[in-house]
């Protein structure tokens, strides 16, 4: 893709999804992504009821009786978005891939972010680190990030998602709230990892698939290539056994993913490439409301 087409792909991306956040997210976002906690506003003089451990010290002996500290909420976030860019997100059959998808969702979040005041920044992994791209805010900022996720060239084609929240925790000190964007198809168990690192963050995950990797179609053989490691294989799909079997792995494969997301306390959406993706993610802020 050249630079004017890519320029035209980022304009064609802000409009849709800055429309997005501007018209239907903003009220939901702002409701289900707190901020840090109570940040310090001011004084005033103690009440009946106030709790005495809120009283300042040094002010209420400057004046000789009792003063407490006001707190309000903190309402600026840092938002992270850990942006799987492995070989599996290429696939789609339907609407669009899965990375199209990503990109739009990923997008959609970062203009919210902005609206909201918050700084956002974008971890981009496959089994390694590909790319950092630390927090700040504004509207350059985030034509940046879309031009990355439409353009972004990985060296890896693997998945590590155990690797990149361990990154995420070293590299992001203080709470924020962190989507990852992933299909999730990874061989590595990182159930563990998610868990201590939704204790220190705010973690969502958003996973995108395309239907058929729930459901295959009966088009008789098929060529099918592993997008992480490139090996080749054929697939019979008149068969009704084998399109049961893999009916049911990816039922295994999807509970399995779900006990992850309870066991650690993480809220999680999945989004198919065909299906609307804003009423998915209204769901998921009403529910954290």
């Amino acid at each position: 893709m050249d630079t004017s087409e890519i320029l035209k792909k980022v304009r064609q991306i802000e409009i849709k999804t800055r429309g997005l956040s501007n018209n239907i997210f903003a009220g939901e976002y702002h409701s289900a992504f707190k901020g840090r906690g109570m940040a310090f506003s001011e004084v005033r003089e103690y009440q009946y009821g106030d709790d005495i451990r809120d009283i300042d010290w040094n002010v209420t002996a400057r004046f000789n009786h009792p003063f407490v500290k006001v707190y309000e909420e903190e309402r600026e976030l840092t938002v992270m978005l850990l942006i799987d860019v492995s070989g599996s997100l290429d696939f789609g059959t339907v609407k669009q891939t899965e990375r199209s998808l990503q990109t739009e969702i990923a997008a959609t979040l970062a203009f919210s972010a902005i609206q909201n005041n918050d700084k956002i920044g974008v971890i981009f992994f496959s089994d390694r680190i590909e790319r950092f791209i630390p927090p700040k805010k504004g509207r350059k900022h985030i034509l940046r990030i879309i031009r990355e996720l439409i353009d972004f060239k990985p060296e890896s084609k693997k998945t590590d998602i155990k690797q990149a929240l361990e990154y995420l925790m070293q590299v992001i000190k203080r709470k924020c709230t962190t989507f990852v964007l992933s299909d999730f198809v990874d061989a590595n168990d990182f159930s563990s990892t998610l868990t201590i690192a939704n204790q220190k963050h705010d973690i969502v995950a958003i996973q995108i698939y395309d239907k058929r990797m729930a459901e295959l179609p009966d088009v008789g053989l098929i060529k099918i290539k592993d997008a992480e490691n490139g090996t080749e294989n054929y697939l019979d799909t008149s068969s009704k056994k084998v399109r049961m079997a893999h009916h049911t792995w990816w039922k295994n494969r999807q509970a399995q993913l779900q006990q992850a997301f309870t066991k650690s306390n993480v809220d999680a959406v999945s989004i198919r490439t065909d299906q609307d993706y804003v009423a998915s993610l209204m769901k998921l802020f009403a529910q954290r409301n």
